[in-house]
């Protein structure tokens, strides 16, 4: 079975209010590709990874007016994806939904939240979490803007696999005015992707406690050793879910190269443009861990990046549609379920 984790930049955009897919000439929110691109870029992307089920990061938005899921399903069904079913976390307000796109000859899926809102000590991800942000003694609420999508998946081979749809918030100083100000609002953004992550592992723990085929998948915006700020608290949030010290640790090839290797090379699932006529920078932001009751059955990782993969690289098309599609490259897990 293939499972898979992309974030699609802004693929809101390519729906109308009716989910029918926006194939025109008109802009995307993608720099300088229309809809009509993106979309067609989309599906070429999709088509080619062939994922039994695909969690995806900023999916369409779902409230009053919009389904995401009705979108993600005209989608599949234009592009004549397999993957014909959709399902939707806890819908936001950000526009960027985690939904899962998904063979419904091969699985069921439900969106399955464990917990309660009032647990003080590990809530259910539309809850509250207190955390003592700024070490005054004196916890603060934590929410999360997009809150997890924690799945329940079953095979058809009657395997039961949680999924956790993940998609924590950016460090990046948005809206500072100077360099102070982006300084205080960046160690302020990584306190609380911080405690996001401490609230994850402990719902983590939950699941490797009960010894569940556990994957946790998604953007983390954030990575061993990605930024400065990193050093001023020890460790970066991806440590904190994979796991420290004497806990039951998550497994992702990709961040356990990172942690062990600090300068050199490292795998990257992200290409962002920081300016006009700038080199482009390149982040492993995407991951797709696995539970220790997983690793026997012969997992194998993919980062679908158009100039690290070398097939993608070989298949001039698939190339030019990943960098059309998106920011982020798709990351695949390939496992015996």
């Amino acid at each position: 079975m293939r499972i898979a984790t992309y974030n699609v930049e802004w693929f809101n955009n390519l729906f109308n209010n009716q989910g029918t897919l926006l194939r025109d000439s008109e802009w995307s929110g993608r720099y300088n590709v229309t809809r009509g691109d993106q979309a067609d870029a989309l599906g070429a992307v999709f088509a080619a990874m062939d994922a039994d089920a695909i969690m995806v990061i900023e999916a369409p938005d779902d409230n009053r007016r919009r389904s995401g899921v009705t979108a993600l399903k005209n989608f599949a069904a234009f592009y004549g994806l397999r993957t014909t079913e959709a399902v939707i976390g806890f819908s936001n307000d950000t526009q960027q939904e985690i939904s899962l796109l998904f063979d419904p000859t091969l699985m069921t899926v439900q969106h399955d939240p464990i917990g309660d809102t009032s647990d003080p000590y590990a809530p259910r991800f539309d809850g509250r979490f207190m955390y003592d942000l700024d070490t005054d003694a004196a916890p603060e609420p934590v929410h999360w803007s997009k809150p997890p999508f924690e799945a329940r998946l079953d095979t058809a081979s009657q395997v039961t696999v949680r999924l956790i749809g993940v998609h924590a918030k950016s460090k990046a100083p948005h809206g500072a005015r100077n360099a102070d100000e982006a300084m205080r609002i960046s160690i302020e953004n990584r306190r609380k992707q911080l405690a996001q992550c401490v609230w994850l592992r402990r719902r983590v723990d939950h699941h490797v406690e009960q010894g569940d085929h556990l994957i946790v998948l998604g953007d983390f915006n954030d990575g061993p050793g990605l930024d400065e700020y990193e050093k001023l608290f020890g460790r970066s949030g991806v440590e904190v879910v994979m796991g420290e010290g004497n806990k039951q640790c998550l497994y992702d090839p990709h961040a356990r190269m990172a942690l062990s290797q600090r300068v050199g090379a490292a795998p990257t699932t992200a290409r962002f443009s920081v300016g006009k006529d700038q080199p482009y920078l390149n982040a492993l932001l995407d991951y797709v861990m696995v539970s220790p009751t997983l690793m026997d059955k012969s997992p194998r990782w993919t980062i679908w990046h158009p100039f690290d993969n070398p097939r993608c690289y070989a298949d001039v098309p698939l190339r030019e549609a990943l960098l059309a599609a998106s920011d982020h490259f798709p990351v695949t897990l390939d496992i015996d379920l």
